[in-house]
């Protein structure tokens, strides 16, 4: 199991991950894409889903059209964890931002 990241250091990670922010409620992290059209939205989804495997730690999210809305958080730790923050970077990236 991962361990939680305290809230100093979720606060100094979330701050390297542009546009990423603290979900109201519950111990995880959250981010909207938008990109031109379904295409390069369903793209982003299969290269983050491939690092998704890699890590074995698996997003919440759901796709509309060019909209992808992403939820990370580590159950099994109860909150976000590294595993949370690399993912993240990796969808940052994918997503050209």
């Amino acid at each position: 199991m991962r361990e939680k990241l305290s809230g100093d250091a979720r606060k100094a990670a979330l701050e390297k991950l542009s546009g990423w922010s603290e979900v109201q409620g519950r111990d995880a992290i959250a981010k909207k894409f938008v990109f031109r059209n379904f295409n390069e939205a369903f793209g982003f989804m299969s290269r983050a889903a491939l690092m998704a495997e890699k890590l074995d730690h698996h997003p919440e999210w759901s796709n509309v059209y060019k909209t992808v809305e992403v939820t990370l958080s580590t159950h099994d730790s109860g909150g976000v964890t590294e595993l949370d923050i690399k993912l993240a970077e990796a969808m940052n990236r994918y997503a050209g931002g």
